[in-house]
């Protein structure tokens, strides 16, 4: 059973970090592409972050660059999020996606996660 378990998700204040987690079980994990998602209410889904196979190179969204880094342990079959400086309007649902392509589009990814909420407070 191919399933994906995100954690770390929270209520913090502005300026605050928080690292999600993305732990991955029944697929191989090293062969597939890791990214993050993000849905706040009313809004469409956002492209987060994603991450290669092996970990080299990386793909931001423009409202995140500089802030959300994303990165990855294959002997571990985990991914992470590491979140800083959040900001109000970075509260949204942060679901954890799988793919054998590198993509920004929601579409790309076939394996998700539940999602974990992440509250921002000003």
């Amino acid at each position: 059973q191919v399933q994906l378990v995100e954690s770390g998700g929270g209520l913090v204040q502005a300026g605050a970090s928080l690292r999600l987690s993305c732990v991955a079980s029944g697929l191989v994990f090293s062969n597939h592409v890791m990214a993050w998602f993000r849905q706040a209410p009313g809004k469409e889904r956002e492209f987060v972050a994603a991450i290669r196979w092996s970990g080299v190179g990386t793909a931001e969204g423009p409202s995140v660059k500089g802030r959300f880094a994303i990165s990855r342990d294959n002997t571990k079959s985990t991914a992470y999020l590491q979140m800083n400086s959040l900001k109000p309007e970075d509260t949204a649902v942060y679901y954890c996606a799988a793919s054998h392509q590198f993509a920004e589009q929601s579409g790309a990814y076939g394996i998700w996660g539940q999602g974990t909420p992440v509250t921002v407070t000003s």
